[in-house]
């Protein structure tokens, strides 16, 4: 029995697995042409725009904010300092308010997680 594609030669098969490997193990196109990639959402789109396309109102607001910091800032930003946390922020255009949140954090504090930040953003509340 054969177990391969109907339409395609086994060696076709094993050249596409070979083309789509660097991207099933990055999770992120490996393209170098730029109009390869996927489209990026609407600014104007309040959900996707927001960054909570799914439900999330079961989840404290501290919850809700960790889970933004780290969608915006992701683990290569730590350990930081608010100037960075900022700078970061930016140049991933993250939401103004998210931005002005984290530019009212005391600038002589380095943070290492995303937890940090709203255990400081809360005190502070």
């Amino acid at each position: 029995m054969q177990r391969g594609s109907d339409r395609l030669s086994v060696h076709k098969d094993e050249e596409m697995k070979h083309e789509l490997q660097g991207l099933l193990r990055s999770g992120h196109p490996t393209r170098v042409e730029e109009w390869h990639d996927p489209e990026p959402g609407a600014d104007d789109d309040p959900e996707i725009a927001s960054g909570f396309v799914t439900t999330m109102g079961s989840l404290s607001p501290d919850e809700q904010l960790r889970i933004e910091l780290g969608r915006h800032l992701g683990r290569t930003a730590f350990p930081a300092t608010r100037r960075e946390l900022v700078h970061t922020l930016t140049a991933r255009h993250a939401p103004d308010r998210l931005v002005d949140m984290v530019n009212r954090l005391p600038a002589h504090h380095t943070y290492r997680t995303a937890h940090e930040i709203v255990s400081a953003l809360s005190r502070r509340s």
